[in-house]
């Protein structure tokens, strides 16, 4: 036997379970070699230390506890899947209130900003800041946000079919700068307001404070178009913009 053989077998050899054969060829060669023998007399130490430590038996309870673990299981296919569609509903509703508690919370997203669109649009009528750029020319309105806002607004002329666009102004709805565009409609006056948007949302209608509001994602864009026009006519507006 060699060091490294002798080292693996030390443990086994103080725990009596060596055959006698490996036993004593593992003696003769401690009672030549220092080295293992010191391993061997510090294994032997290791374990009287062990053995002297204080012995806590475990309480009633604890015993218990792992005789109940260790019984067969007793459920039967039938509880077993009465459990799994107790789970799968626990999963399914929480997945439908979570879908709920977003779409809540776009919800009233949603009516916040339309409440800041109507009150922008007001504040631009009454406060005689309905225009920084004032031009019917699509190629004038658009050019002149450069360097204004970190985004460049799609500007359309809609005059062929009775919306002619006449400016447009930085404007802040949400706390944020935007582009707003101002088209005409007889005596009606359209503001659209324009910003990015990544995520896209179905058209919607409202009507709001008296003014109809319409609002519609293209592009990574958001739309809100705002006026006092009657519904059917801001559709028509509306719709030609999303074309």
């Amino acid at each position: 036997m060699n060091c490294h053989e002798i080292e693996r077998q030390l443990d086994a050899y103080i725990d009596g379970e060596l055959a006698q054969a490996e036993s004593e060829a593992l003696q003769s060669h401690i009672a030549g070699c220092a080295a293992c023998s010191q391993r061997l007399a510090e294994r032997q130490s290791l374990g009287r230390l062990v053995r002297q430590a204080p012995y806590y038996p475990a309480p009633d309870r604890l015993r218990l506890a792992v005789q109940a673990a260790r019984k067969p299981s007793r459920l039967t296919p039938t509880v077993l899947a009465w459990a799994a569609s107790i789970l799968l509903a626990v999963s399914v509703g929480g997945v439908m209130i979570a879908g709920a508690r977003r779409a809540r919370t776009a919800a009233e997203s949603s009516a916040s900003i339309a409440n800041d669109i109507v009150g922008g649009h007001v504040r631009a009528l009454m406060g005689d800041h309905l225009f920084d750029v004032r031009s019917t020319d699509q190629h004038t309105v658009k050019p002149w946000f450069l360097g204004k806002l970190d985004f460049s607004p799609p500007v359309k002329d809609t005059a062929s079919i009775g919306f002619p666009l006449i400016g447009g102004r930085l404007d802040y709805i949400a706390g944020r700068p935007v582009a707003a565009l101002v088209y005409q409609r007889r005596q009606h006056t359209i503001n659209v307001f324009v910003w990015p948007e990544t995520q896209p949302a179905p058209a919607a209608a409202e009507s709001l404070r008296g003014f109809q509001v319409r609002h519609w994602t293209r592009d990574q864009m958001a739309f809100w178009a705002v006026s006092d026009l009657n519904a059917a006519e801001l559709d028509e507006f509306a719709t030609a913009l999303q074309q």
